[in-house]
């Protein structure tokens, strides 16, 4: 299994190279060697600044020296600086990402239990109205685009309530540190809006997954020898039919972490999302490659993460 996950690491490492590669190729090379510093300054920097950006970044000297330059400053943790916000990009996305985080990590938890629970009970029940329920309910929130049913959540559980007089839920998003309630009232709505539109996939992946393995010869050994359905179903199917549902939570955790663009911003949580999209309206170019770098390295470690899953799931992925 050792070996199995230092050659996984290995690889993610090359991927996380190349993307590097390709975001300098992008962001550095493409413009232009006169477009490029303006860029990176911003629309509005003088030519002082231009001339700084130029020097502090190395864009004066051969391609080679400045992807260097680039490539060991993401090495020693060092993202650039954003001329528009008058900071690091370090500093910028530090403030966003634990709101990302705690956005993805609260929905995650909600759609891997509602979306397997429901797909095992639609798989045992194959067929009944429950299934039917079940496959209803996962087709309808799946077809339901992400920003509308936040804006529905946010008529209900909001503005209805509140002019109700009832106010259950702030209208923004409240810092953990201003106050631990505020920050978890306020993360709800967007909880619940990511787990319903997701939960829906893993309804259906769970549940034909499990229609698959339910009908296999080692299931029927099982029951033959008397095991208890329960255990059966958990310890033997189960475990059998999660391969699917683990690759994609893992690429839905990697992408969220690289930011829930729409959630974010229908709930006004300034997350790598929001960040993202406020940085390509002010032109911020720093803060642009920083997202695409920060999200990358996200999807790149939740695929390693899912590839030792599955060596723990399935013995026979070791080997391989």
């Amino acid at each position: 299994m050792a070996r199995f996950l230092i050659r996984r690491i290995l690889q993610g490492l090359l991927v996380l190279w190349l993307m590097t590669v390709g975001v300098f190729l992008i962001f550095f090379v493409g413009p232009g060697p006169k477009a490029v510093p303006r860029a990176l300054a911003g629309r509005n920097a003088t030519p002082q600044v231009v001339a700084e950006v130029t020097k502090r970044l190395q864009l004066d000297k051969p391609i080679y020296q400045q992807y260097w330059h680039f490539f060991s400053g993401l090495l020693h943790g060092n993202l650039g600086y954003s001329f528009y916000h008058g900071q690091s990009v370090n500093s910028v996305l530090k403030a966003a990402f634990p709101i990302t985080l705690s956005l993805t990590i609260g929905a995650a938890i909600i759609w891997i239990v509602l979306g397997v629970l429901s797909g095992i009970l639609s798989a045992v029940k194959s067929r009944t109205i429950a299934d039917r329920t079940f496959t209803g309910l996962a087709l309808f929130f799946y077809s339901m685009p992400t920003f509308v049913l936040g804006l529905l959540l946010l008529l209900v559980f909001y503005y209805e309530l509140t002019i109700h007089g009832i106010h259950a839920f702030p209208p923004t998003y409240i810092p953990f540190g201003q106050s631990p309630t505020g920050w978890f009232r306020s993360l709800i709505l967007p909880w619940i809006t990511l787990a319903l539109v997701s939960a829906a996939t893993y309804t259906r992946l769970t549940r034909g997954s499990m229609l698959d393995v339910m009908n296999e010869d080692y299931i029927r050994t099982a029951r033959a020898k008397g095991l208890s359905e329960r255990r059966v179903i958990f310890r033997h199917s189960l475990r059998a039919a999660l391969t699917p549902v683990v690759t994609q939570f893992g690429l839905d955790v990697g992408i969220l972490l690289g930011g829930a663009v729409i959630t974010e911003v229908v709930f006004s949580m300034p997350g790598l999302g929001f960040t993202a999209v406020q940085a390509i309206d002010q032109q911020d170019l720093p803060v642009i490659i920083g997202v695409v770098i920060v999200a990358s390295t996200a999807v790149v470690v939740a695929n390693i993460v899912v590839d030792a899953f599955y060596a723990v799931l399935d013995p026979r992925v070791r080997l391989h």
